[in-house]
């Protein structure tokens, strides 16, 4: 008894559908961070990922679906990023060295272009897609200021800080390092980003506030 193998289309076919998906996905990025949601069309879309539109309604149900796969498309980084946070502090010689890591890490991420203008784009798409953008802001930079809020309650277990509510620490610990830099990133043009110098500067001085208000006491 034979058993016939497989017609060999199948395993193109796949393949063809997931770079046709790649391809979308790419597509629509660049086009709803460069013209907006109402800006795009999804003819423009298949044009610029050289697919029938049909092709893209196999993928995605609706314009909005689309629009939602590119606002989420990152709560993925945002894990490898919680995990590179929990992984520095615990390998640093000391609790300022791994927070100024912490600090720098996360002001570079915040600030790069392509995150600047999505962020944009949620904020301004906030009025038709408000559960969109709730779900953003928990699944991203909620999720962050949550992890470091467990991570900072680690550390005061520890005795390696001095705090009484961990998610407000978070909270204080995120707008010292982001507050300027982020809000700057808001109004200016985004081809002038912050030097990297100047970044590390604002990290390593929230840094050193942070501890003062909640390092642990000198001996």
């Amino acid at each position: 008894m034979t058993v016939e193998a497989p017609p060999p289309t199948r395993r193109p076919r796949r393949a063809g559908r997931l770079a046709s998906s790649g391809a979308i996905r790419e597509a629509a990025a660049s086009l709803f961070l460069e013209k907006g949601y109402q800006g795009t069309s999804m003819d423009d879309v298949a044009a610029a990922a050289q697919v029938s539109k049909q092709t893209i309604y196999t993928h995605f149900a609706n314009k909005e679906a689309l629009f939602a796969d590119l606002v989420l498309g990152n709560v993925e980084r945002v894990e490898e990023f919680v995990a590179t946070m929990e992984r520095t502090l615990t390998e640093a010689a000391d609790i300022e060295t791994g927070l100024r890591r912490v600090a720098r890490l996360y002001v570079g991420l915040v600030t790069r272009p392509e995150v600047l203008r999505l962020r944009r784009l949620v904020l301004g798409e906030v009025g038709r897609f408000p559960d969109l953008a709730r779900s953003y802001y928990e699944r991203v930079p909620g999720r962050v200021l949550d992890a470091l809020a467990e991570i900072f309650k680690r550390l005061a277990d520890e005795g390696r800080l001095r705090l009484d509510d961990p998610s407000l620490a978070a909270q204080h610990f995120a707008w010292l390092t982001l507050g300027v830099p982020l809000d700057r990133g808001m109004f200016y043009p985004i081809e002038k980003p912050v030097p990297e110098a100047e970044l590390d500067r604002v990290a390593d001085a929230a840094t050193r506030v942070f501890l003062a208000a909640y390092g642990p006491p000198r001996r």
